[in-house]
């Protein structure tokens, strides 16, 4: 091509098929975000031992984290 760019391809590498808009994405991300929450807070009625075990160990790892 003479501008150096085939004119099916964006500035991003990808090809026009595969392009979504912004809004999708982050609404797609957004929805996948609430699913793994309601997730981690199922499991975390589920097995209350555990959950307590896991929030114990993150209190550790920010008492020891050094900025």
């Amino acid at each position: 091509m003479p501008d150096g760019e085939a004119p099916e391809r964006r500035t991003d590498g990808r090809a026009p098929d595969r392009l979504e808009s912004d809004a999708e994405r982050r609404r797609r991300r957004a929805q996948f975000l609430r699913e793994l929450n309601e997730a981690k807070a199922l499991r975390d009625r589920v097995q209350p031992r555990r959950a307590r075990a896991a929030r114990m160990r993150q209190q550790m790892r920010m008492r020891t984290f050094r900025w």
